[in-house]
């Protein structure tokens, strides 16, 4: 059992869940609240041994240096590597703090949301319609660049409605494959596809001037990734090529645009993330309490 858990900021945990925390420390202390600096975290934390944080702050070796007692963090938040991380890992690693990350609790969200606009602009459906009349998903080109949890979930619903799938990944997927999907080197892939799909881990960026000049006009571009997977200022050029069009769920998807980049026409974000829903927040709750019991080698 810990002596002291802390939650420096609200970290999306169910009722029952923020109960159970007792269970694994003496003492539960949880933050409603964003801490405005790196001061104000070391503040919070205090001389806690256990620490709980959400994606919002960065943990990074100045606080963690700041306090000795810590033993555990536990990221209640996507966990996809050490450099995309929002705590010094490798820091906390020299210090022998172990920290333990979540994933794959939000995809359902995204694979909704994506079919909802898809759907949507196909048909017109409270959008302006991509073509001069409403069509299906049934042989629609569609490329996934990333195809780890989220990606082929949404490849496979896009499938399952008769979309034609092509992927670019880090090297081709035997069971895509077998499934009927086909793997391209990316120039290809942005070339072939009508809509195109990233699906990458935070702070992978794999498209730039040269392939958004792949994609080419008439194209839609869908960032399901939780940060932009692209050069922010090569998508605004490419959004000036005619019947192009972008959707995101989030602002920070689209990474840092102009002031007026969400009134263009042709961009649309949900402004709200498509992951976060009540059944995301238990199955997130129930990973970072199974963490928590790793960490305590129950």
């Amino acid at each position: 059992m810990f002596e002291k858990l802390v939650a420096i900021e609200p970290v999306s945990l169910i009722p029952s869940a923020e109960e159970e925390l007792h269970r694994y420390a003496k003492e539960v202390v949880l933050y409603r609240d964003v801490p405005g600096s790196d001061d104000e975290m070391v503040r919070r934390i205090g001389d806690a041994d256990a620490v709980l944080l959400s994606y919002t702050s960065r943990m990074g070796k100045e606080v963690i240096a700041q306090c000795p007692n810590i033993r555990y963090i536990g990221m209640c938040c996507s966990l996809y590597s050490e450099e995309s991380a929002n705590v010094d890992i490798a820091y906390a690693r020299t210090r022998g703090i172990q920290v333990l990350g979540i994933r794959d609790y939000g995809d359902r969200g995204v694979v909704e949301y994506v079919l909802h606009e898809l759907t949507g602009l196909l048909h017109g459906f409270g959008m302006p319609m991509l073509r001069d009349e409403p069509v299906e998903i049934t042989g629609l080109k569609v490329g996934i660049v990333g195809l780890g949890v989220s990606g082929r979930m949404i490849a496979d619903a896009l499938q399952f409605m008769g979309a034609e799938i092509s992927y670019f990944a880090r090297s081709a997927k035997p069971d895509a494959e077998a499934a009927g999907m086909t793997f391209k080197p990316l120039p290809q892939l942005l070339a072939d596809s009508e809509v195109v799909f990233t699906c990458l881990n935070k702070n992978v960026l794999l498209l730039g001037e040269n392939e958004f000049a792949q994609l080419g006009a008439g194209k839609v571009l869908f960032n399901t990734s939780i940060g932009p997977g692209f050069d922010s200022a090569a998508l605004e050029k490419w959004l000036d090529l005619p019947g192009t069009r972008f959707f995101c769920d989030t602002r920070a998807a689209a990474g840092p645009v102009a002031e007026n980049f969400f009134a263009r026409e042709n961009v649309r974000c949900a402004n709200v993330s498509a992951g976060r829903t009540k059944q995301a927040f238990v199955l997130l709750s129930k990973k970072v309490l199974d963490n928590l019991r790793t960490a305590l080698g129950e």
